[in-house]
């Protein structure tokens, strides 16, 4: 076992130890235990100081830290309410261990289509995959991917599309990422993984399909040098879920999506498992004029703006681009207002926004996402795309 490992296991057993001592009220002891944890997780980002999860661990021993504190501050300070508020603190805790379920999103995605600009390649692939064998199921005999890999420039649309693939087949949406996986509590990470795809799977099996987006995912599944034990786990839990999807789902409607803007960085016993891997591109022409008309039409725009021109001169500009340009834009105006003293009189309202304004806005913005960066995208997409 490497050091990392045994001290990553060390703060596990403190960890547990201090709560179970925390519980029965030996507070002294609880209070060694929490303390011993903090040592350990402190040496753990000390040896790996470029380690993903570091800010996991330092928010577990603040936790520790400040519970420690609480406990010092019952034991000077008796309180005759505490003891509830102990309690309470104590199920807190407890319910964190299942934090799991704190990733179902509860209120429902409800992104249509329609929203989704452009991308027609990308929704094209999507609906093949996922919205026609929901809808059909027995129209797919060999079967159909369980697993989708969104890859692009940021700010493109890719958990767009997610979200409006699970309003589409009315999914349940369990949206995931590296920090919220790796539990509160350490050394429950992979029981968290197989909670999490066993309730979609569960849902599944009740007849609501479950889609298990995974964002930043190269931050869980990508190529480390400097790996500790439990971030192995996770990975090894995740390729085990998502085989037992592909070889063992049988029509059960149960997706993982997968949305990375570093491809490069997966693993490649990641990749093959995302039967579907669909670059997410930067708006053409005509989709950022779809874009420009989507995002101004609730602003009041003087005769002169010409969008088609406004669509011509952003080329190069992501659809989070475009949206900061008119709110940019916007909040200029705004400020114009303002200032001019005009705000005081409640009758009063903004002139129109003017060609002038947005020309001035896109001088002064240069495009989130960089040639080179293109490059990159393309290269990949021509080594490991899969329509």
């Amino acid at each position: 076992m490497s050091a990392s490992q045994e001290l990553e296991k060390a703060a596990t057993n403190y960890a547990l130890e201090a709560v179970r001592l925390d519980k029965q009220g030996s507070k002294g002891m609880a209070i060694t235990m929490y303390q011993k944890a903090i040592e350990s997780l402190l040496k753990l980002t000390q040896l790996y100081p470029e380690y993903s999860l570091n800010k996991v661990y330092i928010q577990r021993a603040i936790a520790y830290q400040e519970r420690i504190k609480a406990i010092q501050g019952a034991v000077m300070a008796p309180d005759p309410q505490q003891n509830s508020r102990e309690a309470e603190e104590q199920r807190t805790s407890e319910g964190s261990k299942s934090s799991y379920e704190e990733l179902i999103v509860t209120e429902k995605p409800s992104v249509k289509w329609e929203e989704v600009v452009g991308l027609e390649s990308a929704k094209k692939a999507v609906k093949e995959a996922i919205v026609y064998p929901v809808q059909r199921p027995d129209l797919f005999p060999l079967g159909w991917p369980r697993g989708m890999l969104l890859f692009g420039p940021p700010g493109c649309g890719k958990t767009l599309l997610a979200a409006a693939v699970a309003t589409e087949i009315d999914a349940t949406f369990v949206s995931i990422d590296a920090a919220s996986i790796m539990s509160k509590w350490l050394g429950e990470a992979e029981q968290n993984v197989a909670k999490l795809f066993g309730s979609a799977r569960k849902s599944a099996l009740e007849g609501k399909p479950s889609i298990v987006f995974i964002d930043e995912l190269d931050s869980l599944m990508g190529q480390h040098s400097n790996e500790v034990g439990g971030e192995v786990r996770v990975r090894n839990q995740f390729l085990k879920e998502m085989d037992g999807i592909v070889d063992k789902g049988k029509n059960l409607h149960v997706y993982v999506i997968g949305a990375t803007n570093k491809p490069w960085d997966l693993d490649w016993a990641f990749i093959r498992r995302f039967q579907k891997r669909i670059l997410v591109p930067l708006p053409d022409h005509h989709t950022r004029l779809m874009m420009f008309k989507l995002y101004t039409s609730h602003l009041k725009l003087d005769p002169n703006v010409d969008l088609h021109e406004l669509a011509r001169i952003s080329s190069g500009f992501s659809g989070s681009d475009i949206r900061d340009v008119c709110q940019s834009t916007q909040l200029k105006l705004i400020g114009e207002f303002f200032e001019s003293g005009q705000a005081n009189n409640k009758q009063a309202s903004p002139r129109a926004l003017t060609m002038d304004d947005f020309k001035q806005t896109l001088e002064e913005r240069k495009p989130s996402v960089s040639m080179d960066m293109l490059t990159l995208y393309n290269r990949w997409f021509d080594a490991f795309k899969a329509l």
